[in-house]
């Protein structure tokens, strides 16, 4: 129940402003602060997660390699892939991480039925995948029962960074996108439908569009 705050960061956004912004808003929240989804895209870069290990960075070239604080290993961040951050109170909320990953995954399987496609999670490996190709990559922190980072949903983007890492700690793993499955969609219009799609799995009310970014 409730509203889900949702934010636009507009074009091309560098990793570690965003980051530490994350951190900060959730360091500073308190039990009142309503929940927020930041919705954007980075430039090219390639983060490693708490326990990433730098042999599933094969050739990372001239694409920075960021060590972060979320779970999971090493993936890739690029134009033309969604991002989305969740900032959400769990204790408020009364979930736990587990139902929250969860949710995630079936918001964007949710998002792909509608455009007829079929897409699975996976629990030893969470994501959501179409025939055995991740689309979506999923990672979040847990500070003081709220969580930050999120997911990313590739729509419309150029996919050899990926050849260049084991994508998500797994050799050979092979990545799909949107526009492959015939979603001919821009990164927001994805954003729009994904958001609504989540706002329904969290059990929020309805969506605050607010006019500025964080």
């Amino acid at each position: 129940m409730g509203a889900l705050r949702v934010r636009v960061l507009e074009g091309l956004q560098a990793y570690l402003p965003v980051w530490h912004k994350m951190q900060a808003f959730t360091a500073n929240r308190t039990s009142e602060t309503p929940d927020e989804i930041w919705i954007l895209q980075h430039e090219p870069v390639f983060t490693l997660g708490r326990n990433g290990r730098m042999e599933h960075v094969l050739a990372s070239g001239d694409i920075p390699v960021i060590p972060i604080d979320r779970g999971g290993q090493v993936t890739y961040h690029g134009s033309g892939q969604l991002i989305v951050y969740l900032l959400l109170d769990l204790r408020r909320k009364s979930l736990g991480i587990r139902q929250v990953v969860e949710a995630i995954e079936q918001a964007i399987i949710a998002f792909l039925a509608e455009h007829q496609v079929l897409a699975l999670g996976d629990r030893k490996a969470p994501g959501v995948y179409v025939d055995g190709k991740k689309i979506a990559a999923l990672g979040l922190r847990v500070s003081k029962s709220c969580t930050y980072h999120g997911l990313s949903l590739n729509v419309a983007m150029d996919t050899e960074p990926f050849t260049r890492i084991n994508p998500c700690g797994y050799a050979g793993l092979q990545v799909t996108q949107c526009q492959e499955l015939g979603i001919r969609l821009s990164v927001m219009e994805v954003a729009s439908e994904v958001a609504t799609q989540l706002a329904r799995q969290l059990d929020y009310d309805l969506l605050e569009w607010m006019p500025d970014p964080p």
